[in-house]
């Protein structure tokens, strides 16, 4: 693979720690999901990521396809459950408004972003992924 970027962050003290991106200067405190104290959790930062790669992914997806489309929002809802056996894993629901495509056309460019979407790649097999496709 040819590298076209790579970042990285420290975290110190978990979830109710803090966590760095020296690169861009953004340090953020945390607190965990639910908890009293004020902070993200690694659940909202990876929604928010998530969210920017896929919508990209569409717009790629579009403009591959020569599609017209008017634009686009994408939202990611992240679940953070507890199995059966004890362990943790994620949840995850992708809700994208597509404008100015008919909606058979908008669920294919949806479904190709999910291909090609780094995130969407890396969570394939992992963790369930549910799509969302609404038109304006």
């Amino acid at each position: 693979m040819k590298m076209i970027y790579r970042t990285k962050a420290s975290a110190d003290g978990g979830r109710a720690g803090k966590v760095v991106n020296e690169e861009a200067g953004l340090a953020l405190d945390l607190s965990p999901p639910g908890g009293a104290a004020k902070g993200n959790n690694p659940e909202q930062l990876f929604a928010m990521g998530y969210a920017a790669c896929f919508d990209s992914a569409l717009k790629l997806s579009a403009k591959l396809a020569k599609a017209d489309m008017k634009g686009s929002r994408t939202t990611v809802d992240v679940g953070l459950g507890q199995e059966e056996g004890g362990g943790y894993a994620l949840d995850v629901e992708i809700s994208v408004t597509v404008r100015g495509l008919p909606e058979a056309e908008a669920r294919r460019l949806v479904a190709q972003a999910h291909e090609v979407c780094p995130y969407s790649k890396a969570l394939r097999g992992n963790v369930a992924v549910r799509l969302n496709v609404n038109v304006e």
